[in-house]
């Protein structure tokens, strides 16, 4: 697993969002975007992150920043995790995993002794310009927005 660095573009890339519809990163030009890996919708860590996520997009807003949430799982999915948790942002379907091979968050992991693959939980604030500004890999679920939020206010 080769993961992106500051500095890094950003790969460009297209996915279907929760209505099936194509985003790319491309529509986000002149804004920030914060692209979050997560594993499995409607999973208690996932859940949090994305709750938080949603409690502060306002301040997300006014950093000019857009949060996309790409996870492997498959469309269908995607609009049942927006409407039991309010979510107020962009969800996206990697089914085949070829964003997060692309940022390089797609690797082997272990849980309760087992080894599989699949996503690793990291966020990538992407520049206006298209480059990798910051790479959160160190935070707990319940603390993925105040990293966020506390590097945006540094800047």
């Amino acid at each position: 697993m080769q993961t992106l660095q500051a500095g890094d573009n950003a790969p460009t890339f297209s996915l279907p969002d929760q209505h099936g519809d194509s985003v790319s990163l491309s529509d986000f030009k002149g804004k920030k975007v914060l692209v979050y890996f997560y594993p499995k919708a409607m999973t208690p860590g996932c859940t949090v992150q994305a709750q938080n996520l949603r409690d502060t997009k306002a301040e997300l807003d006014a950093k000019n920043v857009v949060v996309l949430g790409v996870s492997p799982d498959p469309v269908k999915r995607l609009p049942k995790f927006i409407e039991k948790e309010s979510l107020n942002f962009t969800l996206l379907s990697d089914e085949d995993h070829a964003v997060a091979d692309a940022f390089g968050v797609w690797g082997l992991k272990k849980f309760m002794g087992k080894e599989y693959e699949g996503i690793h939980r990291l966020s990538f604030l992407i520049s206006e310009e298209g480059t990798i500004e910051k790479v959160f890999d160190k935070f707990k679920t319940k603390d993925h927005h105040t990293v966020v939020l506390d590097y945006l206010s540094s800047q």
